[in-house]
This record gives structure tokens, sequence and C-alpha cells, in this order.
């Protein structure tokens, strides 16, 4: 070969480098969607939805809150919110609007929502039976109340009452504890349940 045929082949020293076009290996591909995957379901469980406030193991801002440590009115109504779930919820609802053919609403309720409470402390002590009136709907369940609340601690029936009555939109004053001591002993051996008209017979 020539030695002008070989300069004609070789690239020249000052020539601009060229780019040519080449696939990706499909593991590549493959082993980068497995990172995206495992990436998005560890941040999933641990990522608290965006929350800046929210760090693992914690995976709400809600979980977060319920383990914070409470003091004053706060605590109170944490105190009433457990409480409620656990003994009231089951036949009122989470959310206090009630449900058919069970238990009345509370979000809402004129019961609830009396300046006076005292006729609201009587219910979960004595217990309620027959047909009532709450938002201008006459309500009849196959089964009158049980007064749940005669096993409640009077601090923890405070709490309860106190949670109903500033949750779903209720804005009322909170009960205390000796409040609902002097409802209960006032009602002493009253029969149980009561009624509706009789609840509203007794001072407000």
């Amino acid at each position: 070969m020539s030695d002008e045929l070989k300069s004609s082949m070789s690239p020249s020293p000052d020539a601009e480098p060229t780019a040519t076009r080449s696939t990706v290996p499909i593991w590549i591909i493959v082993l980068t969607l497995m990172l995206l995957f495992l990436g998005m379901v560890y941040f999933d469980h641990h990522g608290g939805w965006f929350d800046s406030q929210v760090y693992g193991p914690y995976a709400s801002a809600e979980q977060l809150e319920a383990y914070q440590p409470k003091s004053g009115a706060a605590a109170l109504l944490a105190v009433g919110k457990q409480k409620y779930e656990q003994n009231c919820g089951i036949c009122h609802g989470l959310d206090g609007m009630g449900k058919t053919a069970q238990a009345p609403p509370l979000a809402g309720s004129e019961w609830v929502n009396a300046k006076g409470f005292n006729r609201l402390i009587r219910i979960p002590i004595a217990g309620l039976g027959g047909p009532i009136v709450v938002k201008g709907e006459t309500m009849t369940f196959g089964s009158a109340m049980v007064g749940i609340g005669q096993a409640m601690s009077d601090a923890d029936l405070a709490a309860v009452l106190t949670y109903i009555r500033s949750s779903w939109g209720n804005k009322q004053s909170p009960v205390t504890a000796d409040d609902v001591k002097a409802v209960r002993a006032n009602l002493g051996a009253r029969p149980q349940p009561l009624t509706s008209d009789a609840l509203k017979a007794l001072p407000e």
C-alpha cells in the first residue's frame, strides 16, 4: 500500500471527533426501572407523603400527631377522641353522623349543641330509649341506648362529651369532671333508660 493511500485512510490529528449511535443494553434499562420501583416502595412506607414534618417510622402527619405529648385542652380532646372511638363510634360513627336504625347523629345535633350540657351528660349515664327528634327528624331505634357512661370515670366521660361538643362542626363549651359528677349524683336511682320527654323535663 502506498504512503499516499495510507495517509488518506488515517484520520488527521486535527480532525473533529464524531459520535456514532449505539444501543443501551437492556439490562441497564431493567435495572433502572427496578431501582425506581424499589425507591417508590420505600418512599411510600417511609416518606410521610411529601410532608416535610414527617419522618420515619411515621407514615402520616396524623400518626405523628398522635404520639406528640399533649397538655391542657389538647390532652382532654385526645383522651375524648380515643374514648369516643372505643365506646361510642361503633354506633354513632367515627364521623358523628350516626347510623340508620342504630343511633342518631351527633354532628349538628341540637342535643349536643345546647347551651347547657346537663341533658347531654345524663344520656350516656342513664341511657336513652324511645323516639327522639334530631335536626327536625323523628328517629326511632330498635333498642334503647344503654348507659355506657356508668362504667366511665367522671374525667373520661367529660373528655368524651367535650370531644363531641367540639367536633364535626360542633362548637360548644367543654364539660368538666365536676359537671359530670354533679349530674351523676343528681340522677341517683332514676329509672333507666330515660326518654327524650323525660330529658326535656329536666334542667338543661
